[in-house]
């Protein structure tokens, strides 16, 4: 069985909703021990929209996911884990919040 290191939360967003998703990426990081990454206004890596990334330890995956699923407010958020396995972590691992947006797999 693989072993998960830790989980990725991708926060997205455009123009419009930017600030919403600064302020729930940063109250996240208030709230849990998660690493609160640079704020994209491009697509980066296999992202299709603008996002932020929240980085937090296996532990904390039962406080963070029911977090960002009741306090999303609309936006779409992507949670895989990171096993070591890019291309099974972006897809069959992962979990979609909203609605599921097309990634560039060509990059794994």
């Amino acid at each position: 069985m693989q072993q998960v290191k830790g989980y990725h939360a991708h926060v997205y967003f455009n123009a419009d909703t930017i600030e919403l998703a600064r302020a729930l990426c940063e109250q996240a990081a208030t709230l849990f021990p998660v690493k609160m990454g640079r704020v994209h206004e491009r697509p980066v890596g296999p992202h299709p929209d603008w996002s932020c990334q929240l980085a937090f330890e296996p532990q904390f995956i039962g406080d963070v996911l029911p977090w960002l699923a009741l306090n999303r407010k609309g936006l779409v958020v992507f949670l895989h884990p990171d096993t070591g396995n890019d291309l099974l972590d972006h897809t069959e691992h992962a979990i979609w919040m909203g609605a599921i947006r097309p990634l560039d797999l060509s990059i794994f």
